[in-house]
């Protein structure tokens, strides 16, 4: 009997997204269900009733929640290939410094290498990933420099070869698309921020 598998994502999800690579990445066959974050269905409801938040993988009935938790699973379940392992503000400031330094320890951890688990597409690179092109899509919306050629190429160069990946363009969604979706959620985010200022 073929495993049913399910996956109840937001299709703007970074960690969504990186669980569908590492299904296509073991070859599987799963059916997608698309979650309104904004109005929630019953069906997250109950099967992530704590965090209330996508991922879910249903694996023949059963709710698996949390993507790294997700990912462990499918990479010991599965056995027909495996995952290597492997604002202008002070506040912005910092959150822009701390992030730099985040991108050096990547960048020094990747030096020499096609991707972190070496020769081919690992655990830490899907978990890396959709992160980091999301932080693009941001950067690009924001209008900022946080991550460039001249800062930091070998992760340029390993963000564009990943990007280039048939498996991986199959999990992203267009980039308008994408940027449409960032700049409505950076809008809401910014009057939330302008309405507790004012409430101060």
């Amino acid at each position: 009997m073929a495993d049913e598998i399910k996956l109840l994502r937001l299709w703007a999800s970074p960690f969504c997204q990186r669980v569908e690579l590492a299904l296509k990445l073991k070859g599987l066959q799963y059916q997608l269900i698309d979650e309104d974050i904004w109005n929630k269905s019953e069906l997250l409801l109950q099967s992530n009733p704590v965090h209330k938040k996508v991922p879910v993988l249903f694996h023949n009935g059963n709710a698996i929640a949390e993507s790294f938790v997700i990912m462990e699973y499918i990479d010991e379940v599965f056995k027909t290939a495996s995952i290597a392992y492997l604002g202008k503000d002070k506040a912005q400031e910092d959150s822009i410094e701390l992030f730099s330094q985040q991108l050096k320890m990547l960048e020094a951890e990747l030096a020499g290498k096609d991707y972190f688990g070496g020769d081919s597409i690992g655990f830490v690179d899907i978990a890396a990933f959709f992160i980091m092109h999301v932080y693009g899509v941001v950067q690009e919306v924001k209008e900022a420099e946080l991550m460039t050629q001249e800062k930091f190429p070998v992760l340029v160069q390993w963000l564009a070869k990943l990007e280039a990946n048939d498996l991986v363009m199959e999990c992203l969604q267009p980039s308008e698309k994408h940027l449409a979706h960032v700049r409505a959620r950076l809008s809401v985010l910014d009057e939330e921020a302008a309405s507790k200022t004012k409430a101060a």
